[in-house]
């Protein structure tokens, strides 16, 4: 995992993504998904960029089903972005760099 990107789990899903004091974009990912492997880099290099205004985190769907469940995660790479607990966005499938920052332009400025 790159150092701007957080591997999120079940156990440290409320203290990373719903008790943030910044956004989170979640990675809702696989190891065998390969959209989830084509995009990872993107989302590392956007980590890098906006980590002062966004955090980037990945949460693997196969070690937390229950989660995928709870957020009705039915194809990945599924994204969102969650704000004071709650989703404030969902977009789905591998996209070029161009299309995440306009997809994220609300928080990244």
């Amino acid at each position: 995992m790159a150092g701007n990107v957080v591997e999120v789990s079940e156990n440290t899903w409320d203290a990373e993504v719903l008790k943030s004091d910044k956004p989170v974009l979640i990675d809702f990912w696989a190891a065998w998904c390969g959209p989830c492997r084509i995009v990872a880099p993107v989302v590392e290099e956007l980590a890098n960029t906006y980590s002062d205004k966004m955090k980037f985190a990945k949460l693997n769907v196969d070690d937390n089903q229950r989660l995928a469940g709870q957020y009705q995660v039915m194809s990945i790479p599924t994204f969102a972005v969650f704000e004071g607990g709650e989703v404030k966005k969902r977009f789905v499938g591998a996209m070029p760099k161009e299309r995440f920052i306009s997809e994220l332009s609300e928080w990244l400025g």
